[in-house]
C-alpha cells in the first residue's frame, strides 16, 4: 500500500490562488496516521462569498502563517507520498498558484489520486459531493473546513482501498508549471 497525503485547502476569494486554510491527513498502512491544520494568511482579500462559506475572514487569519512560512513546515509531509483530495485538480492547482506567487519552486511533476474521480469508477449512479459521500459511507463532516474535509477525504480513500480498489488504476500526475 502506498503512503497518501490527504489535503484540502480553503480559498479567501474567487480567483482559487491564495489559500486561507489548508488540512492534511498522512495515511499508512490503511489507517490515518498524522493530521495537521493551519490557517494561512493568504495576504489578499476575502470575498463574502468565501467567508459566508468557510467561516474564514481576515481576522481568522491574522498571526496565521504565510504561504511560504507554512510551507517550510509541511513540505516535506507533501513530498512523502501521492497527493490525493476530494475534486484533487482544484485543490491541486490552488497550490500550484500558490507555489508560483511566492517563486517557490517545487516539483515539475506529482503523482496524485482524486476520490471524486474515484467514486464516479467505483460507486456509480450517486453524486460525489463529498457531503453526499460522508452521508453514504456514515462519515462525520464539518464541511467546508480543511481539517474536516481532508479526514472525510481521507475516511473515503480507505472505503474505497477497503473495498478492493487497485490503487494503480487511479494514480494521476500533475504538473506543475514552474516559475
Amino acid at each position: 500500500m502506498y503512503r497518501y497525503i490527504v489535503f484540502d485547502v480553503e480559498t479567501p476569494n474567487r480567483y482559487n490562488a491564495r489559500m486561507s486554510a489548508i488540512g492534511i491527513s498522512v495515511i499508512e498502512d490503511g489507517a490515518i496516521t498524522k493530521e495537521f491544520f493551519s490557517y494561512v494568511d493568504p495576504e489578499t482579500f476575502f470575498d463574502p462569498f468565501n467567508t459566508q462559506l468557510t467561516g474564514i475572514d481576515e481576522a481568522t487569519v491574522a498571526g496565521a502563517p504565510t504561504f511560504p512560512q507554512l510551507w517550510e513546515r509541511i513540505e516535506p509531509v507533501m513530498s512523502s507520498g501521492i497527493l490525493v483530495a476530494h475534486n484533487a485538480v482544484f485543490d491541486l492547482a490552488v497550490l500550484r498558484h500558490c507555489l508560483q506567487d511566492y517563486g517557490i519552486r517545487w516539483k515539475d511533476t506529482v503523482l496524485y489520486c482524486c476520490t471524486v474521480q474515484m467514486g464516479r469508477k467505483l460507486v456509480p449512479g450517486i453524486s460525489h459531493k463529498l457531503n453526499v459521500m460522508c452521508g453514504y459511507y456514515g462519515i462525520s463532516l464539518n464541511h467546508h473546513q480543511a481539517d474536516s474535509d481532508s479526514h472525510a477525504c481521507a475516511e473515503i480513500l480507505l472505503k474505497y482501498l477497503q473495498a478492493g480498489a487497485q490503487e494503480k488504476d487511479h494514480i494521476r500526475t500533475y504538473r506543475f508549471a514552474q516559475c
